[in-house]
């Protein structure tokens, strides 16, 4: 537990002086998940190492209690060919050996228990490292969110400084001095050519059109009284055969009138000369 308590500050430190320096949050991410990696793939050697010097252990003790077992035969053998002395010498290899099953077994005992323990703190490693790497993207997403907020406030924050938005207004009231200015020019242009008196003429016209579209509109709904059926017309017949011969008359009589003076005129001048 001591060297997996070592491990986990070390990266701990590791981690927060990465992101702490870091220039480029995602880069730095991908390494620090990488260095993880390389940190997990050493701490499965070492736990390997305890399971194997666990198991190391584990075949001596058992070793060991085979030996004392033999020796116990053995003893008794010399027992039942009744050398006492053999079987005494016996009795002190296996209580040897026994002595050292002893030992061979609370170390096994022991080594097993710490392995149980590592292997117990290798998979909370293995799962925060695998955590690390599911919120490797979430991170990357704020990042590439807030870096996408900052310039945004920053294009803002630029165009007020520069006064982009109040150039935009001035161009705009520039345009709408110009039209104003045109419609001026254009009014000025009828006055002086004389088309107001028919320009005034043309709308009255166009009111008189939609006051009487209204007025259908009106009748056809019911809420005006039908228009009026036109008076008839008297017929109008001209003698153009008897004009034509009063006129005749009358420019006879001018004629001969003129003639008549012509004559006297002349009756004159003749008394005259003689």
């Amino acid at each position: 537990m001591g060297f997996f308590a070592r491990l986990a500050r070390i990266l701990r430190s590791n981690v927060n002086d990465l992101i702490s320096g870091a220039e480029d949050p995602e880069k730095m991410l991908t390494q620090i998940i990488l260095d993880m990696g390389t940190q997990l793939g050493e701490a499965k050697r070492q736990v390997a190492q305890a399971i194997a010097d666990e198991k190391k252990l584990q075949k001596q003790f058992d070793r060991e209690a085979v030996t004392t077992g033999e020796w116990e035969r053995k003893a008794m053998l010399a027992v039942k060919a009744g050398d006492d002395n053999l079987a005494k010498e016996a009795l002190l290899r296996m209580k040897e050996h026994q002595e050292l099953c002893g030992v061979y077994r609370d170390q096994w005992q022991k080594q097993k228990a710490s392995v149980d323990q590592l292997k117990l703190a290798l998979r909370a490693l293995n799962a925060k490292i695998e955590e690390a790497k599911r919120k490797k993207s979430v991170l990357i997403a704020r990042k590439k969110r807030a870096e996408a907020q900052q310039s945004i406030h920053e294009t803002m924050s630029g165009m007020k400084s520069n006064s982009a938005f109040a150039a935009f207004e001035r161009m705009e009231a520039k345009v709408d001095d110009i039209e104003a200015q045109a419609e001026a020019s254009a009014e000025m242009a009828e006055e002086g050519a004389g088309d107001v008196l028919a320009r005034k003429f043309s709308e009255l016209e166009g009111s008189a059109g939609a006051d009487d579209d209204l007025a259908a509109l009106k009748r056809k709904m019911g809420l005006a009284p039908p228009e009026a059926a036109p008076a008839p017309t008297a017929e109008v017949r001209v003698d153009t055969s008897s004009a034509a011969d009063a006129l005749d008359d009358a420019e006879q009589d001018e004629l001969a009138a003129a003639l008549a003076e012509l004559e006297a005129e002349e009756q004159r001048a003749l008394v005259t000369k003689g």
